[in-house]
């Protein structure tokens, strides 16, 4: 594992962890509780897997195009490998946060938490996304 990599990783998911559990304070903050998930595969109540979910795929999305800009010129993917690998995150990201999501509610089911372990799960989310993405972005393309 390239410990460089590792450590841009390690920052850039403690940053976004930060940066994106801050916004969904804002989502959070007017509740009393926040159902960690309910028990329905549509609803109309905001739940924290539910906002992790959508936080991730989109995070993932912008966050492998963000990170291609970081790989040095002469080694960057062309615009159809970044586009698949931006699409592939995405899917990735979707089945790793929806099947953990569904584990939650079969095994633990509906728990509330307040607003600020609310806000503090979805930037653990957000942070592991952003760390796995920046990784998996960088790694085919880092120097050997």
């Amino acid at each position: 594992m390239n410990r460089v990599l590792l450590k841009g990783a390690v920052i850039n998911g403690v940053i976004n962890a930060v940066i994106n559990g801050g916004i969904q304070w804002f989502t959070f903050k007017k509740y009393e509780q926040v159902p960690i998930s309910v028990d329905s595969i549509t609803n109309d109540v905001v739940t924290v897997l539910g906002n992790g979910v959508h936080l991730s795929i989109t995070l993932a999305m912008v966050l492998t195009f963000v990170a291609y800009f970081s790989i040095p010129k002469d080694r960057r993917p062309s615009w159809g490998k970044l586009t698949w690998l931006i699409v592939k995150h995405g899917f990735f990201t979707f089945g790793v946060v929806t099947g953990l999501s569904v584990l939650w509610q079969r095994y633990a089911g509906t728990v509330e938490v307040s607003p600020l372990a609310a806000t503090f799960i979805v930037g653990l989310i957000a942070g592991a996304v952003a760390m796995v993405v920046n990784y998996l972005t960088l790694e085919p393309y880092a120097a050997r």
